[in-house]
This record gives C-alpha cells, structure tokens and sequence, in this order.
C-alpha cells in the first residue's frame, strides 16, 4: 500500500511540474519572440511621392503678390524636369543638374520701387559644374536671358509657413532626395574623413 501511495504521490508531483512547465514555457518564448521581432523600415518614397509633396507645398505655400505666384507645378515623365509656372512665364528646373549639397534657405524682400511685398522664403539650389540648374521664359515661351541659369530659385510665402511646422527641412530633405533619384549630384558629408 505504501508504495501505491508513493506512487500516486510521484505521479501527482510530476503533474504538477509538468502542468507548471507547460504553463512557463510558452510565456518565456512569448517575450523572447517580441523581443526578437523588429519593426519593419519604412521604404523609401517614390519620385511621384516626394514631387507631390514639393508641389502640394509649392501650391499651398504660394506667395499671393501676382508676381511671385506658383500657379502650377508640374514635373516630365522622366521626373527629371520641375516646370513651375508663375504669372510672368514658366522655369523648367533641371533636376538631374543639381547639386543636393548646395541647398539654402534666406529671406528674399520681393518688394520693388513701386510697391511693397511681404518677405518671401527662397530655397536656392546650385547646378553640377558646367550643368544648367534651370531655363525660364516669359509668356510667349521666349527665353529669359536676365535669369541666371547656374542656380534654382524656388518661392513660398513666409507667412503662410507655420510655426514650427518643420516645412523647411520637410522640402529640403524631399528635395534632396528627389534630386538624388532624377539623377543629380546627391548628398554626401564632403567633410568626414574617409
């Protein structure tokens, strides 16, 4: 009888641990297995995705002077040409002929002798050595010889921007990328030693 019940007292131990390892077991795999698990990177965005935002703030951030005004952005099949039209005519800016590493950003006084603007943000970008950055013509689709062509000017109103809303570097990392996907000169630390 004794060893009947030391049996049935091994086998009801057994049980035990075995019910508890059971029970342990999952839930230790359980937070090695989320712990393991990595988020996923985000992809990178497409040319069609950073030109529609480039354009959605060229549009939104518009300076209302009627001669500053981007009425319309546009970019060629190729995506390697931005078109903005304003009142006085068109620029085509060559994407593939910047140089992402030149990016700046100043305060530009649109005013003129007869009549006082509201300061307007510019973001200028140089072209590649020997590489036009942009062309600009007037209304009659004639070329504009007074714009210089080594460097591409693009304009929002610095009211509309709000504060804080990070718009500068949103457009110039967009920007960079954009050039670097149509071909340009992309962005490298020039200044890290190798």
């Amino acid at each position: 009888m004794i060893q009947i019940e030391r049996k049935a007292g091994c086998l009801l131990a057994a049980g035990i641990c075995g019910a508890l390892l059971a029970i342990t077991v999952p839930v230790g795999l359980a937070q090695t297995e989320t712990s393991k698990k990595k988020a996923k990177p985000k992809p990178e965005p497409t040319s069609a995705e950073l030109f529609a935002y480039i354009r959605g703030a060229l549009l939104e951030y518009s300076p209302d002077d009627r001669i500053n005004d981007n009425l319309e952005v546009t970019i060629d099949p190729t995506a390697t040409v931005l078109t903005i039209r304003q009142p006085d005519g068109h620029c085509d800016i060559f994407l593939s002929a910047l140089d992402a590493n030149t990016i700046s950003w100043d305060v530009y006084d649109a005013s003129d002798s007869m009549a006082t603007r509201q300061p307007l943000a510019r973001l200028t970008v140089v072209s590649v050595a020997g590489k036009n950055a942009r062309s600009c013509y007037d209304v009659d689709n004639q070329v504009d010889p007074t714009v210089k062509t080594n460097r591409a000017r693009l304009l929002f109103s610095w009211e509309k921007i709000p504060d804080g809303s990070g718009v500068q570097a949103k457009m110039t990392r967009a920007l960079k990328k954009l050039i670097a996907l149509s071909g340009g000169s992309a962005e490298k630390d020039i200044f890290t030693k190798p």
